[in-house]
């Protein structure tokens, strides 16, 4: 099979239509359709079935789609070790939560397009369990996901995870609630134990870490409101609704005061998540290099 029609298949799978695949790689959808074919006779199978007016990968189609990563990976890995100065080129789909997105991926965005222009990012945001539930579906290549080391997550045994940075917490609370509450986390919680809690509405790991503390200082805490908006928790702490969890580096808006959380510490860890075996990729192995530790 040759390898360039390999690239269009895989990329079909990403992409999802020939018009953007033809517009990533520089050809056109009449080009993409004609070397799929030619493919679908290769392999001795259909590779495309009707979707309405578009199409859509069959079962074998996704199969070879697949095997297309494997095999382009290690001739691109080839080509690397023979010519070290070979230019990465493709799309890499990234899937990740915002504060990783802002922190991690897009500082390199500009250096990436300016010496890599042949790498094209595509970004999705998503709180980790959709992060890692798109990378198993390998509708994405690069997951930026998290947790805490009071809940720590248990990745799939097919995913390779590279811890990135690391970030404490600490708790967010109405500043005129705040005079005189000291000590430890245990002590700081039992403070506002008679408190309404605010949760994470779309990541159990937030509220899994408050209900683990709480039940450590004697209490059992009444999550009454979830977000998954930092902004929106402080104006929830703000109108006096409840206290709830913040990055310990966040400037809090007026009217917010932010207490240190230690013995023991809170901890966002976040990690970069690939498949097994994808890391080698020119173009996400060259997205991984940038990314900052």
């Amino acid at each position: 099979m040759e390898t360039r029609r390999l690239q269009l298949l895989l990329e079909l799978s990403r992409l999802g239509s020939m018009r953007e695949v033809a517009d990533s790689l520089g050809t056109t959808t009449s080009t993409v359709s004609q070397q799929i074919a030619v493919l679908a006779r290769e392999a001795g199978t259909a590779l495309l079935e009707p979707d309405g007016r578009r199409v859509r990968l069959t079962p074998a189609g996704r199969r070879l789609a697949e095997h297309a990563v494997t095999i382009l990976a290690a001739v691109e890995a080839a080509r690397a070790d023979l010519d070290p100065g070979a230019e990465p080129a493709g799309t890499v789909r990234v899937a990740g939560f915002a504060t990783a997105i802002r922190r991690t991926l897009l500082p390199i965005v500009t250096d990436l397009a300016a010496s890599h222009p042949r790498v094209r990012l595509i970004t999705h945001e998503h709180e980790p369990a959709e992060a890692i539930a798109l990378l198993l579906a390998d509708d994405v290549d690069l997951a930026l996901t998290y947790d805490y080391d009071l809940a720590p997550a248990a990745f799939d045994r097919t995913l390779e995870a590279t811890p990135l940075w690391s970030v404490p917490w600490g708790l967010g609370v109405p500043a005129h609630a705040a005079h005189g509450v000291t000590g430890s986390s245990l002590a700081v919680f039992a403070a506002f134990g008679d408190h309404d809690w605010i949760g994470n509405s779309r990541n159990r790991a937030d509220e899994d870490v408050l209900r683990l503390l709480a039940s450590m200082a004697g209490f059992e805490a009444r999550v009454a409101h979830q977000a998954d908006n930092l902004d929106l928790v402080e104006e929830l702490i703000v109108a006096g609704l409840g206290v709830g969890l913040l990055p310990a580096d966040r400037r809090t808006r007026p009217g917010v005061r932010l207490l240190p959380l230690t013995q023991p510490d809170i901890r966002l860890r976040s990690y970069a998540l690939t498949r097994r075996g994808r890391a080698s990729w020119p173009p996400l192995a060259l997205v991984l290099d940038h990314l900052d530790p």
